[in-house]
């Protein structure tokens, strides 16, 4: 992988696919969109439109297609969960290569081991991003938080290849980290995330509600969570989960949340199940996650 003028693959050029493909391209690499018939014929016309704050508003062109049909140097995963196994089919393992790195962004815990099955174990160095983006329309990207926050893991990848992936990210503004525990850093998000992403959805309110009007509710979920993630080798700490709430904007919705109110497919087996899976087989008592879970079933089951 060169330091520069790589080109990037990204399976989902939604709200965090779509951000970071046209920072990238921005920057100057080649960023090829993979993505349905009808996305992938308006990006390759009119490129991506970025609307934000932090990054400025800008469109960048970049290139589509339903199908990689050329080797690539990284390959950024960021559909939903949901869409994971019918997504992959546009990426080929021969045609991406065995030198291609693949960053999954996706929620949850689980999907690193389905990745690895697919693709060499060393090629998969799962990721978590922090930030709030929405694709508002295909190829029109609203950034709304004021940060956007990469921390990649080495644990199988090459740790050199895993430098320079940061490196061209940074360049492009986003900020990153490269953490030591692939494990670590996924229940780290998971520890945030799952509680975020149960009590916005469940109650129908941003952050700002839920750490006010469901404070302990909310409390109560870090902590079951932030045990399963002990007991799966994890060190979570569930004060610094607890405090990233506050620290959040107040009008700040889960993923999960949007995906509720629009009817789309909801990421509750990809988090929320994942969970209590985790919980069962390590023994930890989550009954606040169990009922919030079952609670929000019936909306599950309408968007499928």
């Amino acid at each position: 992988m060169a330091n520069d003028g790589l080109t990037v693959a990204v399976l989902g050029p939604g709200g965090v696919g779509g951000l970071l493909a046209a920072l990238l391209a921005r920057a100057g690499h080649r960023v090829i969109c993979l993505a349905g018939d009808e996305t992938a014929r308006t990006l390759d016309a009119d490129g991506i439109e970025v609307r934000s704050g932090r990054f400025g508003d800008f469109t960048a062109r970049v290139a589509a297609d339903t199908e990689l049909r050329e080797p690539a140097d990284v390959c950024l995963i960021a559909v939903k969960a949901t869409a994971l196994d019918a997504a992959l089919e546009r990426l080929p393992a021969k045609t991406l290569g065995e030198e291609g790195l693949i960053v999954p962004l996706l929620n949850g815990v689980e999907h690193p081991a389905l990745l690895r099955e697919r693709y060499r174990p060393e090629q998969v160095a799962p990721a978590v991003i922090r930030v709030e983006s929405t694709r508002i329309a295909p190829g029109v990207i609203e950034h709304g938080s004021p940060f956007a926050e990469v921390d990649l893991t080495a644990d199988t990848a090459p740790r050199a290849r895993i430098e320079t992936l940061a490196g061209v990210l940074e360049w492009a503004g986003v900020r990153v980290r490269i953490q030591d525990s692939e494990a670590a850093t996924l229940w780290a998000k998971m520890s945030f995330l799952a509680p975020f992403a149960l009590l916005t959805t469940r109650y129908g309110v941003p952050v700002g509600d839920v750490r006010t009007l469901h404070r302990e509710e909310l409390a109560a979920l870090v902590e079951e969570t932030a045990a399963v993630g002990r007991a799966c080798g994890a060190p979570v700490d569930p004060a610094a989960a607890l405090a990233r709430y506050d620290a959040f904007p107040a009008a700040t919705k889960s993923s999960m949340q949007r995906d509720a109110e629009a009817g789309r497919t909801l990421e509750l087996d990809a988090i929320g199940g994942a969970l209590l899976r985790a919980a069962e087989r390590t023994g930890v008592p989550v009954p606040v996650t169990s009922r919030l879970v079952r609670d929000l079933a019936p909306a599950a089951d309408r968007g499928n």
